[in-house]
């Protein structure tokens, strides 16, 4: 007589641990970490390693202070610390980046029960706290390759997002102002690709994110000036900004983003949409961090939304 045991899902397992997964997700951000490196110097290196260790560290204190497990040896707050310092300014002083690390682990993710259970990215979280905190040090960028000149003086300017005065081969290859990881196109691109052929992420988000708003800028840019002025505009918001970091490395978080492919479509569309309507009509020229947290709220109802039935299931009704 055959025995049918019926089991939760999953049914099928892989080897692919979370600790695997995070490990793919650190060497698709090598790129953009030793392209930073050779744009802002040392200093970007020290930051990006400061903000690292904060967040294993307070991670690890903050287990130990709950008494539970420890987590650190799942290398997701390696991650948090590499993420929050790519969307940081290599002219911000280490202390804010310090604070920065604690809202993302302790705030964002311990308190709200560790990874897994954290409602919104913690490295989108401690971005705009900081940026909400210190407007002006999270605003004043780097010119790049400024310690050619004098490494002891840092040499400031706008971002190209803003002036839309560099060509796009110093926007592909990263050589304009702004945070450390959103700079280089190429490495971000090289490291999402990356994580598409792993498996590690889906392909749709990252489309939809980047494709929304580089079809809603040349839109934008056709109405305001013609064909070339719309193809233009559009390839600076593509290229400028955390557009391509925030496609690919944030807005396809396991936790905080939908599941389903249909949902992953409304999310990146959305996050495309809050994006452009805040760099064309919001008072910050960045939008990507807001448009990101905001679309990580209504995660879970795009989820229900997009959530297929099981066959033969019956919706059971409501009673009085």
């Amino acid at each position: 007589m055959n025995i049918l045991t019926v089991s939760p899902s999953p049914h099928v397992k892989g080897n692919m641990t979370t600790q695997r997964i995070m490990l793919c997700v650190i060497i698709s951000l090598l790129p953009a970490a030793i392209a930073s490196g050779i744009i802002f110097g040392l200093k970007a290196l020290m930051l990006i390693s400061v903000c690292i260790i904060s967040c294993i560290f307070f991670e690890a204190i903050c287990r130990r202070i709950m008494k539970k497990e420890q987590t650190i040896g799942d290398m997701s707050a390696v991650v948090t610390g590499m993420l929050l310092a790519f969307n940081l300014p290599v002219t911000l002083p280490l202390w804010m980046a310090v604070i920065g690390c604690f809202v993302a682990i302790v705030i964002v993710k311990q308190l709200f029960g560790g990874l897994g259970q954290n409602f919104a990215n913690p490295a989108i979280v401690a971005r705009i706290v900081l940026m909400v905190s210190f407007g002006a040090e999270m605003t004043s960028f780097a010119l790049p390759q400024y310690w050619k000149e004098n490494p002891d003086e840092i040499i400031t300017g706008a971002t190209p997002l803003v002036t839309e005065s560099a060509s796009f081969k110093d926007l592909f290859f990263g050589f304009t102002g702004g945070c450390l990881g959103e700079t280089c196109a190429l490495a971000l691109l090289l490291g999402g690709i990356y994580l598409i052929v792993r498996g590690i992420i889906s392909p749709v988000t990252p489309i939809a994110f980047i494709g929304t708003v580089g079809v809603l800028a040349f839109i934008y840019g056709l109405a305001d000036g013609g064909l070339n002025n719309g193809l233009e505009h559009a390839l600076y918001q593509i290229l400028s900004g955390g557009l391509i970091l925030g496609a690919f490395f944030m807005a396809t978080d396991y936790v905080t983003t939908p599941i389903t492919p249909k949902g992953k479509l409304i999310f990146g569309i959305g996050c495309g949409i809050i994006t452009f309507l805040i760099r064309e009509f919001g008072s910050y020229p960045e939008g990507v961090s807001f448009s990101i947290l905001l679309m990580n709220i209504v995660t879970p109802y795009i989820d229900r939304f997009t959530m297929s039935k099981p066959i033969g299931a019956v919706k059971e009704a409501k009673t009085k």
